[in-house]
């Protein structure tokens, strides 16, 4: 197993790309899109008091759920991704982890840390494109 030393940067750059792209469309709540990002049979676990979502599906029907909370909240949320390891492991897959940062601001206050994270994803290729077989998100308490 390789880390981010030994990665091409062409890679770094894209896994980067496709992370910028896919939380745009989680941010802007367009959650059939953010879930197409996922594989078939992924696994997105992303709350402690929530069991894992499977299957693309799943994890829209999940994403659904979850933001029906806030559908009468004017907030706006924004996910931070930073401090990125990409590592390789056996196979077709690319192991990466970094930190997340989820930023929260209502009309007329400032902004502020709603959560820190760890992320552990593994990305995929389907069609040449990247997409997320699984993602763990451990919220730092």
């Amino acid at each position: 197993m390789t880390t981010t030393t030994g990665i091409r940067t062409d890679l770094y750059v894209e896994v980067q790309q496709y992370y910028a792209r896919q939380m745009r469309l989680l941010d802007s709540r367009d959650l059939a899109a953010y879930a197409d990002t996922f594989t078939e049979d992924a696994v997105f676990a992303h709350s402690a008091d929530r069991e894992p979502a499977r299957t693309r599906a799943g994890i829209l029907q999940d994403l659904v759920e979850f933001h029906r909370r806030f559908e009468t909240d004017p907030m706006r949320r924004r996910h931070h991704f930073t401090m990125l390891d990409v590592v390789f492991c056996d196979g077709d897959e690319i192991h990466t982890v970094f930190y997340a940062l989820v930023v929260i601001t209502r009309p007329g206050a400032r902004s502020e840390i709603r959560a820190s994270c760890v992320v552990t994803d593994v990305l995929v290729r389907e069609n040449g494109e990247l997409r997320n077989k699984s993602r763990i998100v451990e919220i730092d308490t």
